[in-house]
């Protein structure tokens, strides 16, 4: 998988002083949000009452190139007010529990248009493949397919991390390759190694930490939330290598362990 230019850094989070740290561009991370999401609240032009915006619950496919893909009824409100103008957005969230306002989310700005008869299989397909039940009602005369073109991006990665990304930024951009895999390593991390994590945030975030626990991981390293003597703080930590498989991952994981403790011996 093409991994995509690193580019403009999604920031936050890390140490403050010293070299910057590297991350996913914003359009990777959004990608990933994009990847990883099921259902997003899809706001549509209220035919109804005109110059509101109507927002529906809308569960998702994406292709290749990041357009959701979305299944829908005629007898839908959204279904008539896209036919009325096909001006909308999908905001998409991060899965997972803590503080929302803290979590990761992407506003995708486009217009919903009919899937084309040629690509109509393969809509078919992805969407099929996230959804199997809706195989039940697939092929009801009611129900089409639909895409989000897009046009525009907006991504929040947190507190103070946000931006605009171009269409063409966000289309060429990847989802991160732990992605499928991050939330089970970070599980296992905090379940079972959180002395290793204490080691690695001293050796390699230079914080003097009594707890540390990994809250996200991708391509480039990893984000760890430290508990020290002037109270809680977040550090980046980078890989020495890129890494694209889980099995790259755990080896990294296991030599910069080591490493860490050759320097902070317990």
């Amino acid at each position: 998988m093409a991994s995509g230019p690193v580019g403009r850094h999604a920031g936050g989070g890390g140490a403050s002083t010293g070299p910057t740290i590297p991350e996913p561009s914003y359009a990777e991370r959004a990608r990933t949000l994009v990847h990883l999401g099921r259902v997003g609240t899809l706001s549509t032009h209220s035919k109804k009452q005109l110059g509101f915006p109507f927002g529906s619950v809308m569960p998702y496919g994406s292709d290749e190139r990041g357009r959701p893909i979305f299944l829908i009824s005629t007898m839908a409100m959204h279904t008539q007010n896209v036919a009325a103008d096909q001006r909308a957005s999908l905001l998409v969230t991060q899965l997972g529990g803590g503080d929302p306002l803290g979590a990761g989310r992407v506003t995708l700005v486009g217009n919903v248009i009919p899937v084309r008869l040629a690509e109509l299989d393969e809509a078919r397909r992805l969407y099929l493949e996230r959804y199997p039940n809706s195989q039940h009602w697939v092929d009801y005369e009611d129900f089409s397919f639909y895409r989000l073109e897009v046009v525009d991006v907006y991504f929040v990665g947190g507190f103070g991390v946000m931006g605009w990304i171009t269409p063409e930024d966000y289309i060429n951009a990847q989802p991160d390759p732990l992605a499928d895999a991050a939330a089970g390593i970070v599980d296992h991390m905090n379940a079972d190694h959180g002395d290793a994590l204490v080691s690695l945030t001293k050796a390699f975030a230079g914080l003097d930490c009594s707890e540390a626990t990994m809250t996200s991981i991708d391509r480039l390293g990893f984000q760890v939330r430290a508990i020290t003597s002037e109270g809680p703080r977040g550090a980046r930590i980078a890989f020495p290598l890129e890494i694209t498989t889980v099995a790259e991952a755990r080896t990294a994981l296991v030599e910069m362990t080591a490493q860490a403790r050759g320097k902070h011996p317990r």
